[in-house]
């Protein structure tokens, strides 16, 4: 059984002004899919609490570490930027077929800028911070994500 965590970057979650839904929407179903789902976090839209927070929980050996926001256009949004200094390697099919597959439901899903990689045995994947975004995102990748977990914790070759 992997482990996984679900940080959430958004400032106004972070400051208690809404109620979170896309963290526990995506640890949902994470769990569902038989993932030990971590604690999950709320964090401002800060690169450098971004960094520290990915960088911490790789150290601590979490298989999957989930983002959910900060992924858009708005001058705050600096998930990607922030996941990129943090990663040792892109992984970048899933983001481009999560892309390819949000496009398919909405022409909006060529928007969203995350970005996935790894760092040590941790993979690192950035959602949207819509419920709905991230949901069905992960829900794209899900089904390879043990597979890949594998590999990079010397499983399967």
């Amino acid at each position: 059984m992997y482990t996984a965590t679900v940080i959430t970057v958004s400032d106004r979650a972070a400051q208690g002004i809404y109620e979170d839904k896309s963290g526990p929407a995506v640890a949902k179903l994470l769990t569902e899919q038989g993932y030990q789902v971590l604690d999950p976090m709320i964090i401002p839209d800060e690169k450098n609490k971004i960094k520290s927070t990915l960088t911490d929980l790789c150290e601590k050996g979490v298989h999957l570490i989930i983002t959910t926001g900060g992924t858009g256009f708005a001058p705050r949004d600096i998930t990607p930027e922030a996941t990129k200094e943090v990663i040792e390697r892109e992984a970048p099919g899933i983001a481009e077929y999560m892309r390819q597959k949000s496009m398919e439901i909405t022409p909006r899903g060529m928007l969203s800028r995350g970005i996935a990689g790894i760092r040590g045995r941790s993979l690192i994947i950035n959602l949207p911070g819509s419920p709905k975004g991230a949901t069905e995102n992960l829900g794209f990748v899900l089904p390879s994500l043990a597979h890949g977990l594998d590999m990079l914790n010397g499983i399967k070759e």
